[in-house]
């Protein structure tokens, strides 16, 4: 039996391992250790939340993850405004609807707890269907920083209908030095 949950310490290490496989496979051995490097940051920052690192487990064994840290444009918004990244699941395991059950929890779990809005970086054919859309058109944009394929790439969701209406702001990842 699949079950959702949040981030219990058992689960620690093969969730970090689940990470960098996914990532390794899929990209490249560079990209699995960048990606396994940024979980282990935000999980040391003031912007971890331990309810919203999400796993699927089944038997035992983590096949799938997502994590939502708390965000901030310019220094604004990071009660209420999270990142979703990175989201993986075991290779063996995708195509099952995984990611999307861990993402759709994720913004229950998240609405729940009194934030507004997600952003993601990523292929727009990937969350579109999750109800994120371009964030450059509600002003949230990318800083000079951050080398997107396009636009599109940068994503935004309200979890709280009108949130958009006033959060605003330039996406930055300085805070990571994984990312800088």
């Amino acid at each position: 039996m699949r079950t959702i949950q949040s981030m219990e310490e058992k689960y620690l290490l093969p969730s970090l391992e689940l990470v960098e496989q996914v990532f390794t496979d899929h990209e490249s051995a560079g990209e699995g250790k960048l990606v396994r490097s940024l979980v282990e940051e935000i999980r040391s920052k003031k912007y971890y939340l331990p309810e919203l690192e999400l796993i699927m487990v089944e038997d035992r064994e983590v096949i799938g993850y997502v994590m939502f840290s708390r965000f901030h444009l310019e220094g604004k918004y990071e009660d209420e405004l999270l990142i979703l990244t990175p989201a993986a699941v075991k290779t063996q395991c995708q195509r099952q609807h995984i990611s999307k059950a861990l993402i759709e929890y994720g913004f229950e779990k998240a609405k729940a707890l009194g934030y507004k809005a997600v952003i993601v970086e990523g292929n727009p054919m990937n969350y579109r269907s999750r109800g994120f859309v371009t964030s450059a058109d509600y002003g949230i944009v990318p800083g000079p920083k951050l080398h997107l394929p396009a636009i599109e790439c940068l994503m935004v969701k309200e979890l709280v209908p009108g949130s958009l209406e006033y959060i605003r702001g330039t996406v930055d990842y300085s805070m990571y030095k994984t990312l800088t």
